[in-house]
């Protein structure tokens, strides 16, 4: 299975229904900001590099940002924070994603989440990221990354239960680095939500920081 296999089956996916009808819905009502706009309103798929080493995994797309705009991390205040930092460290063409036909390309590098549809609140159950999980399973599989990068707690604890990693040492921190087997990385980083970039919590220096932990864990 390729790429575009992958995305194809997942936009198509209906598998949590009060997630399709929490997407639809916002799509349908739209935020008065983004009136003119022609929601995606739909799961959204993994962006980047095709041959990336680098896996950065997210929770899931904002009601008025991904699934407005059918890019990860694209058009809320995460992705504002996010695109700068991977532009300063070399990954991102510019610093600034717009929309999924602006020219902004990744290098080295992929994007996800562990769901893939707008949950209420930001906050999917259990169930549904179990649904959505064969989707990330398929990237992995596919990307065969050297490093990946949990943005918040929750995306850590499940690549830590999808890679099998059962070690009680290897916890969820900022910054910190655990090598896995194969000669992967686990790094994680706080999630560049505004909750903690509005507080302080994750400043640009602070996350600059995990990138640099991420260029110094890939191979030559």
């Amino acid at each position: 299975m390729v790429l575009d296999e992958i995305n194809a089956e997942l936009v198509a996916c209906r598998r949590c229904a009060r997630l399709v009808a929490w997407r639809e819905e916002v799509a349908r009502a739209k935020r008065r900001a983004y009136r003119d706009w022609d929601y995606w309103g739909k799961p959204v798929p993994g962006f980047g590099d095709p041959h990336g080493r680098v896996l950065v995994v997210g929770l899931a797309p904002g009601a008025h940002g991904s699934n407005r705009t059918g890019r990860m991390f694209t058009g809320d205040a995460s992705g504002d924070f996010l695109y700068p930092a991977l532009y300063r460290a070399g990954f991102a063409s510019r610093p600034r994603s717009l929309s999924s036909e602006d020219d902004l390309t990744l290098h080295n590098l992929y994007i996800t989440a562990v769901c893939r549809c707008a949950p209420p609140d930001n906050k999917p159950a259990r169930v549904e990221m179990l649904n959505c999980r064969p989707y990330l399973q398929a990237e992995i599989d596919l990307l065969r990354p050297r490093v990946f990068v949990a943005l918040g707690r929750i995306a850590f604890d499940n690549l830590l239960e999808l890679l099998e990693i059962e070690d009680p040492a290897v916890r969820f921190a900022h910054a910190a680095v655990y090598p896995l087997s194969g000669g992967r990385t686990l790094i994680g980083s706080y999630h560049p939500s505004r909750q903690n970039t509005q507080t302080g919590r994750l400043t640009a220096a602070v996350f600059d920081r995990v990138w640099e932990l991420v260029k110094a864990n890939l191979p030559e």
